[in-house]
């Protein structure tokens, strides 16, 4: 890509989509062309997300990119418009930045099929696009092999629609992975009685349980509590505020284009090891 990357956001008026129109709108590389969103269809983005651009309108659907020239599209929806987003992109050429949460096993293979390597159009799809959540996880995954018991304890605000987060299942599925490579397996869990069902939080396929807390007031939190003979380590990552995950999104809005096919979470733009997917 040369210039200025035209940028269009799906999910425009919602509270990520809106932060994302604003982050694209202030890069110097990035030029924002298109927004769209159907519960704001019509709207001035002004009105919407806070962003002069000359007056553009909020657009119903993803039309409105051809029309703009868009090259990248960054989709912060629900799921399922978030695959039909997609399948939008890949027949017309877009690339797509994808942090719309709830991508399991089975969607990422709808993605593999829609973004080839030698397709026309790109994807990033991440669960997490906060460096340091990024760095957490890849943390958790070094320190896997070295404790024989591991829990996850995601928080978020109580907007959110679904559970665990997709940053837990990546991060449990990581060290299981690890800890699997390395020839070990997790302790037993003890646990025989439980007075409260879920008292010990969801099970993993990895063996690593994972505990989802929502709270008004939270954004997105996650600690990952590691513990062996007579030590334990905590890994904890903080979200205050919706713009700690613009800098990894602006980063992949840049990458996307240079990456064929698809690459799931943002390690690979970091200079690590791309995360399975």
């Amino acid at each position: 890509m040369t210039g200025a990357v035209r940028v269009a956001v799906f999910g425009a008026g919602g509270r990520m989509g809106s932060t994302v129109c604003r982050a694209v709108a202030a890069d110097p590389d990035l030029e924002l062309v298109a927004a769209v969103d159907p519960s704001y269809a019509g709207l001035d983005l002004l009105q919407v997300a806070g962003v002069e651009a000359a007056g553009m309108l909020v657009a119903p659907d993803p039309s409105e990119l051809s029309r703009a020239g868009a090259v990248v599209a960054v989709d912060f929806t629900r799921l399922d418009s978030a695959i039909e987003n997609a399948r939008w992109c890949s027949a017309a050429g877009v690339h797509a930045v994808v942090g719309t949460s709830g991508f399991g096993p089975e969607q990422l293979a709808q993605l593999h099929r829609l973004f080839p390597t030698g397709g026309r159009a790109h994807c990033l799809v991440a669960a997490n696009f906060a460096i340091g959540a990024v760095l957490a996880m890849r943390f958790a995954e070094m320190a896997a092999p070295w404790f024989e018991t591991a829990e996850v304890v995601e928080l978020h605000h109580d907007g959110k629609v679904d559970a665990p987060s997709g940053t837990a299942m990546a991060t449990a599925e990581r060290m299981g992975s690890a800890r699997r490579a390395a020839g070990r397996e997790w302790a037993p869990d003890p646990t025989r009685d439980l007075a409260l069902d879920g008292a010990r939080g969801g099970a993993h396929e990895s063996g690593v349980r994972i505990h989802a807390v929502r709270l008004r007031g939270l954004v997105a939190h996650q600690e990952v509590l590691l513990g062996t003979t007579g030590q334990t380590l905590s890994i904890r990552h903080d979200s205050y505020d919706r713009e700690s995950f613009m800098p990894g999104v602006v980063l992949a809005v840049k990458a996307v284009g240079n990456r064929p096919g698809l690459t799931v979470g943002l390690d690979a733009v970091l200079g690590f090891p791309a995360a399975d997917g």
